[in-house]
């Protein structure tokens, strides 16, 4: 990877503070190097069980890797991505990657959006097109976007921390920065994974600009005690309890012990893509069935899925992205004391929230109020997991549209001649 030719210094560079044009170029070696990485796996027998109970099953994989090798094309993604208007800045120390795309639209709103784990910008890029020149898309001009995709520190094409403590709080003030820094006084912010955990705590620390946020997943719900009188919230109780016995080995790996993973994760291409597909029930089949079935579910193919792992892999980021756990879930981050009764401050700017059905728990809509008193939207819909941005973008897009709509300033309406 490099970064295409800074522009002339000028004050903004002397204080840390200027926004350098970035352009990815991955050496050949580097590709060969994957290849012959892959091909060499040393393989396991295959699982004992007909289902994904002892982990990702071996049929996926071995599929996975074939197409790794002989159909994968890394160069258009590259190509993908450098066509979008890419840039780096160091906020707080760290070298922050983000795609800034601009409406052709006068009165786009401006949005930063945060991914998860195990994601990157590569989950967001098919939303930028609806988002941001709706019109082009069979959308109104006024619900059109200026739009901030950064990369989290330590993951894509973000540096990683030198330091501890950058937990989703620090991203979160490192965001408010960021869109101060690219001159929007007035923006709105929307998360899900990790990404609803920055988007969180932007809410509750409400810097100056800040509108509303939007959200996919409640983040609040793991360290909340929440109702179950309803069928809804007792079948969200069920998904919590199941995650939490058979599904949670990742989180807690990455919240104790995120260097002792990332040997694994940086030596092996088919250790880290194992370990990004064991992420959840419902987006590993879906996954599963892209390079096993060639069928994928929405817009989970085998190049995007590829695309995605192939960051991680190219930019050596599985340690310094599982260590963002640590920082934010490990058992002294701010979270351990929040579920240690510790609460941190309300959300005092408008939420919305939507609730994709394969999500890893189907949040109710009690559950939303109780957790943001401040909720002005909230949809189910009828589509889309976990990484609803990547699987449903269309879906996703008239979503993040809805929730923001009332955040529009009010067209002041021509004189009549």
């Amino acid at each position: 990877m490099s970064a295409s030719t800074a522009p002339t210094t000028t004050a903004a560079d002397e204080r840390g503070t200027a926004v350098r044009p970035f352009r990815i170029d991955v050496p050949e070696e580097a590709l060969t190097d994957l290849r012959r990485r892959v091909a060499a796996t040393r393989w396991p027998t295959r699982e004992l069980v007909a289902d994904r109970s002892q982990g990702v099953q071996l049929a996926t994989v071995q599929a996975l890797a074939r197409y790794w090798v002989e159909g994968y094309d890394w160069r258009r993604c590259e190509a993908r991505l450098n066509a979008f208007p890419q840039f780096t800045t160091e906020i707080d120390g760290v070298d922050v990657h983000f795609l800034h795309v601009r409406s052709p639209h006068e009165d786009a709103l401006p949005l930063v959006m945060t991914h998860g784990w195990p994601g990157s910008v590569v989950e967001l890029l098919e939303t930028i097109g609806p988002l941001t020149d709706p019109t082009a898309h069979g959308g109104r001009a006024e619900d059109a976007f200026h739009l901030v995709l950064p990369s989290l520190p330590g993951y894509g094409f973000s540096a990683e921390p030198r330091e501890v403590g950058w937990d989703v709080g620090r991203v979160a003030r490192a965001w408010a920065e960021l869109m101060r820094r690219l001159g929007y006084t007035r923006y709105v912010a929307q998360g899900g994974d990790v990404g609803a955990g920055v988007t969180d705590a932007l809410g509750r620390q409400a810097p100056e600009g800040l509108l509303a946020i939007h959200l996919n997943l409640l983040v609040t719900a793991l360290g909340s005690s929440l109702p179950g009188d309803t069928d809804a919230e007792r079948a969200a109780l069920e998904a919590i309890g199941t995650f939490r016995s058979s599904g949670f080995a990742y989180f807690l790996e990455q919240a104790t012990r995120p260097q002792t993973i990332g040997y694994g994760l940086l030596d092996s291409p088919v250790a880290l893509a194992a370990w990004v597909l064991d992420h959840d029930t419902d987006s590993y089949y879906k996954m599963s069935r892209a390079f096993v079935d060639g069928q994928p579910v929405g817009n989970l193919t085998r190049d995007h899925v590829l695309d995605n792992i192939t960051v991680y892999w190219l930019t050596g980021t599985g340690a310094s992205a599982a260590r963002s756990y640590w920082e934010s879930y490990g058992p002294d981050a701010p979270a351990a004391a929040a579920a240690a009764g510790q609460a941190p401050p309300p959300v005092t700017v408008p939420v919305g929230f939507t609730t994709f059905p394969g999500e890893i728990w189907r949040t109710p809509r009690t559950w939303a109020e109780q957790s943001y008193p401040t909720l002005g939207y909230f949809s189910e819909v009828e589509r889309g997991g976990h990484f609803a941005a990547w699987e449903e973008p269309e879906l996703f897009t008239s979503e993040v549209r809805a929730a923001f709509r009332s955040q529009r300033r009010p067209r002041i309406p021509e004189p009549r001649r």
